[in-house]
């Protein structure tokens, strides 16, 4: 049975169709990227992977569960994911460490569990230091590295990335790369991300091409190397 399953799913904005009837199934572990021009549907795809978006059409299934389709969809805290955005996204009225923790919070974990849990992920993604400052005190590369470890904090079954790296220069991104492979392989945890990082498309499972809301192919990565 996949880990996460996609079946006939469509989103319409007016009379435009962002996302056309796409079906996806993703093994659990495996790493999926999403490719394709601006406005393909990726983005779409991914807030309604989340369950930021209600899909007008399809359903969206993790496991045996369904976790969307029209008029019913699972809010994004229940769903035991984590996603990280291009634009950062962390709370700014918050300091590092309340940012890292605060999916442990909503998940109502033991408070003495959750400060060794944000310990432990404050150190590996280098940001223990800088634990009591506010976003509006650290870099960019911080800031993604402050979302990465927000993300994983609640250790969640599928980790949803939208171009992670995309505000980053080249050095910056290969460390965050390297943090979400690492957090990958150690977890085992599902990754769907939209890149135009070549060197993180490289390094995925398998390649989705989407074009004007559908699927064109998903090749694996040996058929993308060749």
């Amino acid at each position: 049975m996949p880990h996460l399953e996609l079946e006939q799913l469509t989103k319409r904005y007016g009379d435009v169709t962002s996302v056309d009837h796409i079906s996806l199934a993703v093994e659990r572990g495996e790493f999926i990227c999403l490719l394709g021009p601006s406005g393909c549907g990726k983005t779409t795809t991914l807030r309604m992977i989340a369950g930021f978006l209600e899909p007008d059409e399809g359903r969206i299934k993790v496991g045996d569960k369904v976790v969307s389709r029209p008029g019913s969809v699972v809010p994004p805290e229940r769903r035991n994911m984590g996603m990280i955005f291009q634009s950062y996204a962390v709370w700014p009225h918050m300091t590092v460490r309340d940012n890292v923790a605060y999916g442990l919070k909503m998940k109502k974990v033991e408070a003495v569990k959750s400060r060794e849990q944000v310990d432990a992920m404050l150190k590996a993604t280098k940001l223990f230091e800088l634990a009591a400052r506010y976003p509006s005190e650290l870099s960019g590369g911080q800031q993604q590295r402050v979302a990465l470890a927000r993300a994983l904090a609640p250790n969640p079954a599928i980790l949803i990335a939208d171009e992670p790296t995309g505000n980053l220069d080249e050095t910056t991104g290969l460390e965050i790369i390297e943090l979400l492979f690492a957090g990958h392989e150690q977890r085992g945890t599902t990754l769907v991300l939209v890149t135009h990082d070549a060197a993180l498309a490289a390094r995925c499972d398998r390649v989705v091409r989407l074009r004007s809301g559908r699927i064109e192919d998903t090749p694996r990565l040996e058929a993308v190397k060749a």
